[in-house]
């Protein structure tokens, strides 16, 4: 006999985007650098009880090391598995089930299965025809919180700081400020958490180039965190993983700013590539580039079969079809060039 699920789950999929085995994987837009050479030694070094024990309840190291990165107090840090659980966690610990969550279109697409696993509502607001939000139109939905990715995912376009700040003045409850990728943007708006009325969540998955160990964090007033420390439960990072972390962070920082420049550089590289190839690009901050492209979906299936992988999109709000390539090491995105260049043909 099979139980029955909740009737709000019945009809939701797993999240689950292609992720054939290639030997280029341009899809996810992590680190393809390498990783922190502190974290690598302090996984060469383990120790076997740091493997057989609990971790520590709630990261105290790890909040600690984030306060000291980004300037602010440890109270003002809350820390999860990954970015992505610290989002849904804040959504569980502000949100009743049944209200409304609003979010630019198209953005993070785990904002609308969160909602749906939480039993929220959701309301997508198209970006303005420049690729920053709709202030007015976020605003008119009257949603308990606004969620903002910026750079977004998967455009790596940016809301603007003007946009933010009329947002935050004037939202009626929570503003979720996604800094994922704030390491390879221009400008960073980490600031805005001491505004009363926001979080900023940031990633170690991206510039610091450990996403299979699963940590983020967020930022902003300690009454905030004190909730989301209450929805996340004491043990969501591992004593490995926070280890890693606070490595990273204590010691190379100098590292991952000359990989983020290294990255920059072939973003630049790439744009002007794909620019010669007769194709539009969108104005990007982040470690990837979006490029317009007619069939994304089929392109980017044929170019699995040359053993390249990269991330399609079929009817983006704005945009149509498009194909999201993350940067790696030129050797890497030169692959990724050419067989894109022979589905063209």
């Amino acid at each position: 006999m099979s139980l029955p699920s909740r009737a709000s789950y019945r009809d939701i999929p797993l999240y689950s985007p292609s992720k054939a085995r290639c030997r280029v994987d341009l899809s996810d837009n992590t680190n393809l650098f390498g990783m922190p050479p502190a974290a690598e030694r302090v996984l060469r070094e383990v120790a076997v009880p740091l493997v057989t024990r609990y971790p520590v309840g709630y990261s105290p190291d790890l909040r600690e090391a984030v306060a000291h990165y980004t300037g602010v107090d440890t109270a003002c840090v809350t820390t999860g598995c990954g970015s992505d659980d610290v989002i849904d966690s804040t959504l569980r610990a502000f949100l009743e089930p049944g209200e409304l969550i609003a979010f630019p279109s198209p953005t993070f697409v785990m904002m609308s299965y969160f909602a749906k696993v939480n039993g929220l509502r959701y309301a997508p607001v198209n970006l303005r025809p420049d690729f920053d939000i709709d202030v007015e139109g976020l605003l008119a939905t009257q949603a308990k919180l606004i969620y903002v990715c910026s750079p977004n995912n998967p455009t790596g376009t940016v809301a603007s700081r003007a946009a933010l700040e009329r947002l935050i003045e004037r939202a009626p409850g929570l503003v979720l400020l996604d800094e994922a990728y704030a390491e390879f943007a221009r400008e960073s708006h980490l600031d805005l958490a001491r505004r009363p009325n926001v979080l900023v969540s940031r990633t170690m998955s991206k510039a610091f180039g450990l996403a299979s160990m699963r940590v983020g964090y967020a930022v902003g007033a300690p009454s905030l965190v004190a909730e989301v420390e209450k929805a996340r439960g004491p043990y969501k990072v591992t004593a490995l993983s926070e280890r890693m972390a606070v490595a990273a962070l204590r010691e190379d920082v100098p590292w991952m700013r000359a990989k983020v420049a290294e990255s920059l550089a072939v973003r630049e590289r790439l744009v002007a590539e794909l620019q010669g190839m007769g194709l539009t690009c969108l104005p990007t901050e982040a470690n990837f580039v979006m490029v317009k492209l007619r069939g994304a979906l089929e392109v980017a299936e044929r170019m699995r079969a040359r053993d390249v992988n990269v991330r399609a999109f079929a009817g983006l709000p704005g945009i149509g079809d498009a194909l999201r390539i993350g940067c790696g090491p030129w050797d890497v995105i030169q692959t990724a060039l050419d067989a894109l260049r022979e589905e063209r043909r």
